[in-house]
């Protein structure tokens, strides 16, 4: 049996179909409409809106192809299971929800691997390709201390451990060094992997409302901590960059303390002129994390941590042996042949200049005071106003190809200020983008314009 659920699509500017989809996408969003339900069939809901049949069918054929709805021929059409979270599929349906970098025309990335691969199908070369020592082969921990002192953190090869991924590396430094009741001081909003991994430890992450040297020994005096998460450039989600003498205070706080510094530098190596890791400041307190997914590309899984010793290496090696047992050698190799040749810095500048294009396209279009940005980032951080319903604007924004993900899946605690994440990277082309940006603009700040709603 139907639902019986009308979408309101009064002064929804555009094909009115567009407007119909758009509305079943924000249902499913806040939970009016689940997996299952069936919708209304489409001459019954073409007769409740005023309009024609073949508008709803188009809504509805819109909404198929976008992975929101399933047609069972006779029975009618019914909200499909990948619609549930409101994590809608549209033609860029892998980058919903994922701060991917952005596909730089012309970047060589295919062809690079190509080469990448040629080279490395050679007999020579073969070694590198089969299971490696716990923590990596020494020619890639000796790319990884490379790619570190970038940041100014100078580094031993056997204090580096290669890992499948910066989030495999988050879990095996959680492995290595905290325990169930820790308190993990981190930002008020968090990455969402690290979130996943505190809980399911059962670590206590205290929420600073900013992280510097201050709120730390505040939050410290308080109640002991055992670590310090943050991401230095470019947090995800917030955008926020810690200047260099915040770097060094917090440094200093950590060195005399004792507490841990885990340092998720997962976009430090993007901006032209990277800053020093907190880590450079305090080489033996800090666990600091560099991986190619967020600079290159997420088909490369390859993270290099850096440990505070060696033997806290050979610890940290030990608890990703269990997890994974290495990083996929093939990838790893490919990186250091392309800090060899060259290509790394050249792969990493086409994202840099593309990410830097779409940031300017985003400020142009939305304005000062609208959203915080790095420069040289691909995601923004969109304050809502308190009324607005942020899974509602994402879901919508969804169907423009979008990425938008709300401040509460960021949030340590409940009570939160209404915010976007948007993510403009990934496979979304730069006319689709602008046109995006501007409906969202529109929604959001024009005449009659609201927060849950795209005109």
């Amino acid at each position: 049996m139907a639902i019986s659920w009308t979408p309101d699509i009064t002064g929804a500017a555009g094909p009115k179909y567009r407007a119909v989809t758009a509305a079943i996408a924000a249902a499913v969003a806040s939970g009016e409409l689940r997996h299952g339900d069936r919708l209304p069939p489409q001459r019954d809901l073409a007769a409740r809106l005023g309009i024609d049949l073949t508008t709803v069918t188009k809504a509805y054929d819109l909404a198929r192809r976008r992975g929101l709805i399933v047609a069972r021929g006779r029975a009618g059409s019914f909200i499909g299971e990948d619609a549930r979270s409101g994590q809608v599929a549209t033609t860029a349906q892998n980058d919903i929800a994922m701060n991917s970098p952005p596909v730089a025309e012309g970047a060589g990335l295919p062809e690079a691997m190509t080469t990448a691969l040629a080279a490395l199908a050679q007999g020579g070369n073969m070694a590198r390709l089969h299971y490696q020592r716990p923590g990596g082969a020494a020619a890639d921990r000796e790319t990884g201390a490379a790619l570190i002192a970038r940041t100014g953190l100078s580094s031993d090869a056997e204090q580096i451990v290669v890992t499948a991924g910066g989030q495999n590396a988050l879990h095996a430094i959680a492995a290595a060094i905290l325990r169930p009741g820790d308190r993990v001081a981190c930002g008020r909003f968090v990455y969402p992997g690290f979130l996943a991994l505190a809980r399911r430890i059962g670590v206590t992450l205290v929420p600073l409302a900013r992280i510097g040297a201050d709120t730390l020994e505040a939050a410290h005096a308080a109640a002991p901590l055992r670590a310090l998460y943050v991401v230095p450039t470019n947090d995800n989600p917030t955008t926020t960059t810690i200047a260099t003498a915040e770097r060094r205070a917090i440094a200093a706080w950590a060195r005399e303390t004792g507490v841990q510094i885990i340092e998720d530098d997962a976009y430090g190596l993007l901006p032209d002129a990277p800053l020093p890791a907190i880590t450079s400041f305090a080489p033996e307190s800090g666990w600091y994390v560099a991986s190619m997914a967020k600079i290159i590309s997420p088909a490369l899984r390859v993270g290099f941590v850096r440990a505070p010793g060696v033997a806290e290496a050979m610890q940290l090696a030990a608890c990703q042996h269990e997890s994974t047992v290495m990083a996929p050698p093939l990838n790893v190799a490919m990186v250091s042949l392309w800090l060899a040749d060259g290509s790394f810095d050249r792969l990493v500048g086409a994202v840099r200049k593309e990410a830097a294009w779409r940031q300017k396209l985003a400020h142009t279009v939305l304005g000062d005071g609208r959203h915080a940005g790095h420069p040289q980032g691909y995601h923004l951080w969109l304050s809502l106003p308190e009324d607005s319903n942020p899974d509602v604007l994402a879901a919508t924004l969804a169907l423009e190809g979008l990425s938008a993900v709300g401040s509460d899946r960021f949030a340590v605690s409940g009570d939160v200020s209404k915010a976007l994440r948007v993510s403009f990277g990934g496979t979304i082309d730069r006319r689709t983008l602008s046109r995006a940006l501007h409906r969202l603009a529109a929604g959001l700040w024009a005449p009659g314009g609201t927060a849950g709603h795209i005109v």
